[in-house]
């Protein structure tokens, strides 16, 4: 695995820039003429999908803010990685980004030695945008009503109850492990091809449990076909006020998000890199926006860069070690 050190790079990427001769200068003109174009912003979903959604609705009030279209490239696949390659190998001159997420920057390296770009290297992380809770749903008719009795039900049937997933590897994967891990839960993961066949298996008594993103699986709770039992985040979703999260059903230090920011290519201006920066946190207070945003299960985040990578360097940490501890391999 990956030994991977956001913080360490974004300092050394950031005193190298510091350093160079002409930086004052050039990052005066940077920050008064960009962007004076046309901004890509490389999405790793198909249209309609949630990032996609989120995409645009960022990139509509950043092209207001700055005067320049944001454009959304679509590329879907492989976790997020076909949709990084692309940025990761584009000019680093700030038309070109990346709405990447917790799959493919703490899942991805958490997972993969061998890819045609480095997560750690070829990206310099910009704001975390937003962060969305998943939430642990059973079936209605499985006799358990919270995360005690579900956990006592599943302890007194070692090896016999299944947890699905939206596919090996997958977020919702490394998501169930760490929860069987901190509750000590002997169950089996189902990968299906997503999270569509994974639900109706599970509000078809199929399979006992998933943890999944909220605005997924709502459709299923208001039509009484699951039960929520908690949700995933370090405090309650805004959509799901009710659910108490895993760490307060008993779980202690769970947190296991999806998570969506803004990257560019590493060797990008930092003029251009702090505008997105402040524009995107401007953004996100629009209220408009954030009505939308809720409408997604989506929870706005901002903060600085450096927060940022803060972020990304806890999760890597904490997936790398699930996989490790699950001993999760992709083909």
């Amino acid at each position: 695995m990956m030994n991977l050190d956001f913080s360490r790079r974004a300092a050394i990427f950031t005193t190298a820039l510091l350093c160079s001769a002409g930086f004052s200068g050039a990052l005066q003109a940077q920050s008064n003429d960009y962007p004076n174009r046309a901004v890509t912003l490389v999405v790793p979903s198909p249209p309609g999908d949630g990032s996609d959604v989120l995409a645009r609705l960022l990139g509509q009030e950043l092209s207001t803010s700055l005067k320049q279209p944001f454009t959304v490239d679509n590329r879907p696949g492989a976790g997020g990685i076909l949709a990084s390659d692309r940025a990761a190998k584009s000019k680093p001159d700030g038309y070109t980004i990346l709405l990447g997420n917790a799959s493919s920057h703490a899942v991805v390296p958490a997972l993969y030695t061998k890819l045609t770009y480095s997560p750690q290297k070829d990206f310099a992380p910009i704001v975390l945008v937003a962060t969305a809770p998943n939430v642990l749903v059973v079936g209605s008719d499985l006799p358990v009503n919270n995360v005690a009795e579900f956990i006592a039900y599943v302890k007194a049937r070692p090896g016999k109850l299944n947890i699905a997933s939206a596919g090996n590897g997958s977020l919702s994967h490394l998501a169930a492990e760490m929860f069987k891990n901190m509750a000590d839960l002997d169950m089996v993961h189902v990968p299906y091809k997503g999270a569509t066949p994974a639900l109706t298996d599970v509000a078809a008594g199929h399979v006992a449990a998933m943890i999944i993103n909220i605005p997924t699986v709502q459709p299923l709770l208001k039509g009484g076909k699951l039960k929520a039992l908690a949700t995933s985040g370090a405090t309650r979703a805004p959509s799901l006020p009710d659910i108490p999260t895993l760490d307060e059903a008993g779980v202690k230090g769970y947190e296991a998000s999806a998570w969506f920011g803004l990257f560019a290519p590493t060797g990008t201006p930092a003029a251009a890199i702090e505008k997105l920066r402040a524009e995107s946190v401007n953004a996100l207070k629009v209220p408009a926006m954030r009505n939308q945003f809720a409408t997604q299960g989506l929870i706005p985040a901002g903060g600085t860069s450096a927060d940022f990578v803060a972020h990304i360097q806890k999760d890597v940490d904490k997936y790398t070690r699930i996989v490790k501890i699950a001993k999760i391999t992709v083909d």
